[in-house]
């Protein structure tokens, strides 16, 4: 209880006046952006446990930025439409500046989930408060047209890596994101049937080119897994828990990645010598918790809580056992220590202890 109480007041505490939640404060790669996959997870946290106006200030804001991207959309999707070639350098970015503008620094840009992941979000704060956001309707459609255009295209992952492949944790997050977008009621016509329409190929796609013995693949035409699946399950529903894909993938993953409570990113993983991933121990709980298995699910809970500082602030990963020892120094001299506080972390650690209900 008192980390849920901690985890509220750091992510309060370091939410932009903007509503932007930056992905850790201090950590030199990530300071002063947001991501919208980031934020996504951290506003549904903080939604659960009552800061409605942090998560509103949050969804305001995503808004905000994509609504100002409309015309640049709409631009994109008409040369696309024309046959015309859009680069990976010219889609909208995967984080922005607390301010809401592209950033400077170079990054690994184009990518999709975060948008899907954003209109979940929307969604499912909007229902458990039973009230819309005011004014995200113009950001939901830009977002909407945005992936009914390009869903289909390779782009960089959740880990901002292999641009040149198709993800299937992706797929599940713009699956996830466009049917919470046609439930929100807030599309023209021909933009509610293009969703539809996107909706339905991702299912088809996936079940023909993302499946191998029966459990998701880490991108088409592979057969690793890679934890970032987990979200295909619960949250996304992609294929839901009590579905065999959906059963199959969680043990798959569990079975390769996950190691005394803390889960792996995927095997190959070099990012500071490849350590255990609090925020996936949060989805790999939140899997086991909504399918029954609470004992499986409070394991990883407190497994998240043990990984914290002696201030409260859980990392973004620990690295007590890695897959690539030797790569672990390369990273801390490019980049500092290890993110902490990870405002993602704090913010899975929220949903599943809410799942449990665990509460401040």
């Amino acid at each position: 209880m008192t980390l849920v109480s901690h985890s509220l007041d750091v992510i309060k505490r370091f939410q932009s006046h903007t509503g932007a939640y930056p992905a850790s404060p201090t950590f030199s790669a990530y300071r002063g952006y947001s991501w919208l996959r980031d934020g996504a997870f951290i506003a549904e946290g903080v939604s659960r446990h009552g800061d409605v106006a942090g998560a509103d200030a949050f969804h305001a804001w995503s808004a905000g930025v994509l609504g100002d991207r409309a015309g640049q959309v709409d631009a994109l999707v008409a040369r696309a439409a024309r046959g015309e070639r859009v680069s990976p350098a010219e889609m909208l970015p995967t984080r922005f500046t607390l301010d809401g503008v592209d950033g400077d620094d170079e990054w690994w840009d184009f990518q999709l989930d975060g948008y899907g992941a954003w209109l979940w979000a929307l969604r499912e704060h909007s229902l458990r408060h039973g009230r819309a956001v005011p004014g995200v309707e113009k950001g939901v459609r830009t977002a909407v047209r945005y992936l009914t255009a390009f869903w289909q295209l390779p782009c960089y992952d959740w880990w901002e890596e292999h641009v040149e492949q198709r993800h299937v944790a992706t797929l599940g997050s713009v699956h996830a994101g466009l049917r919470a977008a046609l439930a929100l009621g807030v599309l023209s016509g021909p933009e509610a049937e293009a969703a539809a329409e996107a909706v339905a190929g991702i299912a088809a796609l996936v079940a023909a080119e993302g499946v191998v013995e029966g459990r998701l693949t880490k991108w088409l035409g592979t057969d690793a897994v890679d934890a970032s699946l987990l979200a295909c399950v619960e949250p996304f529903g992609l294929y839901p828990a009590d579905h065999p894909v959906g059963a199959a993938t969680v043990a798959e993953v569990e079975r390769q990645l996950a190691r005394d409570g803390g889960v792996f990113r995927y095997l190959a993983d070099t990012f500071y010598g490849g350590g255990r991933w609090v925020l996936l121990a949060g989805f790999l709980g939140w899997n086991h918790a909504r399918a029954g298995r609470t004992a499986e699910a409070t394991r990883y809970l407190d497994w998240m809580a043990a990984q914290a500082t002696p201030e409260g602030d859980l990392p973004e990963q620990v690295s007590d056992m890695l897959l690539a020892p030797e790569r672990h120094d390369e990273w801390v001299a490019r980049w500092g220590t290890v993110a902490t506080p990870l405002l993602w972390s704090h913010g899975m650690y929220l949903i599943l202890a809410d799942e449990l209900g665990v509460r401040a």
